[in-house]
């Protein structure tokens, strides 16, 4: 077998000339030159190909052709590699996968798997980037890093911290590439050396002071700490240098930990809620079976741990005889601490379309189907937090004694919490909204949004948005002036499965 001359020569413009590399392999697979005949050369790399014919003038570009996906991704990451003989190899791969379809389904073949082994440490190098590279400040708020890669991952890289640092001018430094960011545009240009970064700054140290503060030595794992961060990366970054202390002392200061015991947590609340849970520690009494005494009774309730840490219960509010009863899903921050439901951003909007609806708070009950507040704290910030399943059950007594007080002619059901808790059972929102279904005990049910679910929606009409939920709510505007069922003009088939439309015409998907 003759050994093929080396007449085809391709040469790259860089490392990681990805680009380049594909219309090539399209020229090399179009001209049907096997991967035994194909030179790939660097661009100044030359002095290592002197023998080597100069390469091809440009041709035309070629026309692509297809290959499965995950060998195109596979493809995209292993050419960028440190290995110089990567481009060989993908070539090659490139031109078996053409004649020989079935090499897609073999994944023992061996230059399949060293692509694949190229392309995971391709990616590992890559995430390393986003986590190890440190920004430090330069006059004219600029800021730069530097790092070393292990393969040519900078350009492939940069739109990750273009992303995430969109408002920041930066540069990242490597030996190979240097990537720049001025707030629109990446630009990239040749390697720098360590010396062309900035050295340590004053703000540093708070870097490092936080560091220590979070080190937590009872959590220490040498082996998974150094699997996850190679020391490799250490000489670049700045926490480094308290690595090793912290990890000699782990020992000392676990035991110290163990001997002073464990701690009581404390739940922190604004002043307002604390005074506030003080003032109203109910002391009187009140008229069995009345509201007044279920609203007693609600504030005593420690059924679910989120009676615990909210302020107070935020009974109902209305008057008994009330035509509908509006069922939200539980207060918020400000319901919390005012003791009222929808009196926050939620029941702002509420407000709003009760006035455009013509109906008057005073002719409502306006109650939630959990009656705490449950958060999460972030900072001095409380966030709301969904109830769950069981914490709805435990507060589902309350809402059924409120419906026994009340007697309302109907109810709706703003959201599906709501919807579970007033007809037992898990309801879709986005299907059922604008329809009336029927509880057991014969009380119908209207589900449509919460209104915080419209301030959350991400939608290019908000307008749109409130005018779909006002249509929801106004099919309930006959039971303010009538004793009507809402339900007695339907068809008896609609009565049976307890559900239908506007004016009485059940819905169905089509």
């Amino acid at each position: 077998m003759q050994t093929p001359e080396r007449s085809h020569s391709v040469r790259l413009a860089a490392h990681d000339d990805l680009a380049g590399f594909k219309a090539a392999v399209r020229r090399l697979v179009a001209q049907q030159l096997p991967p035994a005949a194909v030179q790939w050369q660097m661009a100044g790399d030359g002095d290592l190909f002197d023998d080597a014919p100069p390469p091809e003038p440009a041709a035309a570009p070629a026309a692509p052709f297809r290959l499965p996906a995950e060998m195109v991704a596979l493809l995209d990451h292993a050419a960028l590699h440190a290995d110089p003989g990567r481009f060989a190899l993908l070539y090659r791969l490139v031109w078996r996968l053409l004649a020989e379809p079935g090499l897609r389904d073999d994944p023992l073949d061996a230059d399949r798997l060293l692509a694949e082994r190229m392309a995971r440490a391709v990616r590992r190098d890559m995430h390393k980037m986003t986590a190890f590279v440190r920004f430090r400040p330069l006059p004219g708020a600029r800021h730069m890093a530097w790092f070393e890669p292990e393969h040519h991952t900078l350009v492939a890289t940069a739109p990750f911290f273009a992303r995430r640092f969109a408002q920041m001018h930066w540069a990242i430094l490597t030996p190979g590439r240097s990537a720049h960011w001025d707030g629109q545009a990446l630009a990239f240009g040749p390697g720098a050396r360590r010396e062309d970064a900035p050295g340590p700054d004053a703000g540093e140290q708070l870097w490092l002071t936080y560091y220590a503060h979070i080190f937590n030595p009872a959590r220490l794992k040498p082996a998974m700490m150094q699997k996850e961060m190679p020391r490799r990366y250490w000489k670049n970054l700045p926490e480094a240098q308290l690595i090793s202390p912290l990890m000699h002392a782990a020992a000392q200061r676990s035991g110290r930990m163990v001997e002073d015991g464990a701690s009581d947590p404390q739940h922190r609340r604004p002043a307002a809620s604390i005074a506030l849970r003080l003032d109203q520690r109910p002391l009187e009494t009140a008229a069995p079976g009345t509201l007044a005494a279920l609203r007693l009774a609600t504030a005593a309730c420690r059924a679910c741990p989120i009676g615990q840490h909210a302020t107070q219960a935020v009974h109902g509010e209305g008057r008994p005889g009330a035509a509908l009863m509006l069922v939200g899903e539980q207060p918020g921050d400000q319901e919390d601490l005012r003791g009222q439901p929808f009196v926050g951003p939620a029941g702002q909007l509420l407000e709003r379309a009760l006035q455009q609806l013509g109906w008057p708070r005073d002719a409502l009950y306006l109650t939630n189907a959990v009656k705490h507040f449950k958060y999460e704290l972030r900072g001095k910030r409380r966030l709301h937090k969904t109830a769950g399943q069981k914490e709805a059950a435990a507060c589902s007594q309350w809402l059924e004694h409120e419906i026994g007080l009340v007697r309302p002619r109907a109810a709706i059901a703003l959201g599906a919490t709501a919807a579970r808790s007033l007809l037992g059972h898990a309801v879709a929102v986005g299907e059922a909204r604008g329809r009336w279904l029927r509880r057991a005990d014969g009380l119908p049910v209207l589900v449509t949004l919460h209104p915080a679910a419209l301030l959350r929606m991400d939608t290019p009409d908000p307008g749109a948005a409130f005018a779909g939920w006002l249509a929801d709510l106004r099919q309930a505007t006959p039971i303010m002036a009538t004793d009507e069922d809402p339900a007695d003009r339907l068809p008896q088939h609609d009565r049976r499965h307890g559900a239908t439309g506007p004016g009485g015409l059940a819905r169905r998907a089509i």
